[in-house]
Parts: structure tokens; C-alpha cells; sequence
């Protein structure tokens, strides 16, 4: 299958699964809400797709988080019936086998953010700022955790604004304070683990793997900036 081919695919998979969850949500404004950015991520995806093609691999993380996400939105991610069906498949509950005691539905997509989402993060670093060794893998890692940062504080700012139950319905905090918090480190959590098998493996298939590294640490450039640099550029300035 062409490459083209298979992210058509893969955007066929999402869409037949978005549409039918579009109808009725468990509550329309905070579908709305949550669509958002799902809308603005595939509109950008398409609109790049010729100019800075991914690979399968991130596509398929991508397409992945958002299947995840599209699920939270439908039921809103404090109500999605994971453990309901759980129990039909297996006559116990999910919740119950693993020892929860509310519905975690939402803190395990905040973890797949970081675990799904680092990779492709990693591919545009590389391939656009060129940054290898060291940097290869701290700053997507550093990327994962901003955004995700981001976004609670957009939760937030959005709660604040529209208030009332649409605000409590797209917190999804059920009463846990340090929800957010949970939400960032798991996120934090997911993108590390990705790294750190990324880094595993290059260090296996790559010769120059230990070099690179070595070679992303090494000071550049011995001169001071800030104050120097702009003394410096001050005194190149034309007369």
C-alpha cells in the first residue's frame, strides 16, 4: 500500500468512527468544545500532507490519539462507560480489577498524549529544526510536557468563561483537586517512556549513536551573548 493510500485509510478509519459519535453526544456544546482542536490538528495535517509529508509511524500515533479523544468527546471524558463495557465482555468490572475508584477514562488519554504524540513531535524537530543527540530527545519531551500544560490552562480559561455545567462537564475533574496536575505528569510519564524506547533503539541500530550525543553537548560557541552579543552586533552596525 503507497503511503498516500494509507493515510487516506487511516483518515477513512477516523472518519467512520467520528460520525456516528457525532450524533447525539452525551452533551452537544462540550462535544463542540472538544472538536475544536481535533478540526483546527486534521486541518493541518491535510493542509501540510504534500509539503511535509510524516511517516506511517506518526500517522498512525496520531490517528490513534484521536480515535481515543473522539470516544471522550462523544460521552464527555468523565462519562465514558469503559467499565460498563468491561463487564459485558468479561462480568466484572474493569475499575474493580484494577483497583480505581472513578472513572480514569480521561487521565488514560492525557497519558496517551505523551506516549502517542511524542514521536511525531520528535519527527518534526529533526526534520525542520534538525536537532540531534541529546536535543532529539529532550525537547519533543519538553514540547509534550508545554502543551500539555497549555491545554490545562485553556480547560481552565474555558471553564471560567463559559461556567455552569459546561464548564464542569469539560474540566472533567470529578471533584480532584489536583486533577490537572495528574493530567501533566501522566502526559510527562507517556512522553518519557516513548523517548527513552526511541533512544533504546537508536542506540542499538545507530554506529554513531554515542558521538551524536557527545556531539549535541559540545559547546558551540565559546562567546557569552545577552549583553555581549549586543554590544557586539551594535558595533557591525552601519555608520
Amino acid at each position: 500500500m503507497s503511503h498516500g493510500r494509507y493515510v487516506l485509510t487511516l483518515a477513512g478509519l477516523l472518519l467512520v468512527l467520528w460520525l456516528p459519535l457525532a450524533f447525539d453526544p452525551s452533551d452537544r456544546k462540550d462535544w463542540l468544545l472538544e472538536n475544536v482542536l481535533v478540526v483546527l490538528a486534521v486541518g493541518l495535517l491535510a493542509a501540510t500532507y504534500r509539503r511535509f509529508t510524516l511517516s506511517r509511524t506518526s500517522y498512525t500515533l496520531i490517528f490513534v490519539f484521536l480515535c481515543l479523544h473522539t470516544i471522550g468527546a462523544h460521552y464527555t471524558y468523565a462519562q465514558v462507560p469503559y467499565d460498563d463495557w468491561w463487564w459485558a465482555l468479561t462480568g466484572s468490572g474493569f475499575n474493580e480489577l484494577v483497583g480505581w475508584q472513578r472513572n480514569n477514562f480521561d487521565r488514560v488519554v492525557h497519558f496517551g498524549y505523551g506516549l502517542l504524540l511524542a514521536y511525531p513531535v520528535r519527527e518534526v524537530f529533526l526534520r525542520i529544526a534538525g536537532v540531534r543527540g541529546f536535543w532529539g530527545y529532550f525537547l519533543p519531551l519538553d514540547l509534550t510536557m508545554s502543551s500539555s500544560m497549555l491545554y490545562e490552562l485553556i480547560e481552565w480559561g474555558a471553564a471560567e468563561f463559559f461556567g455552569g455545567d459546561l464548564g464542569v462537564a469539560y474540566l472533567g475533574t470529578q471533584g480532584d483537586v489536583w486533577d490537572a496536575h495528574k493530567d501533566m505528569a501522566l502526559a510527562s510519564l507517556g512522553a518519557v517512556i516513548t523517548m527513552v524506547v526511541v533512544a533504546l533503539i537508536n542506540s542499538r541500530i545507530k554506529r554513531d549513536f554515542a558521538w551524536e550525543w557527545s556531539e549535541s553537548l559540545r559547546i558551540k560557541s565559546p562567546q557569552p551573548l545577552g549583553e555581549v552579543e549586543l554590544l557586539r552586533l551594535r558595533a557591525q552596525r552601519p555608520r
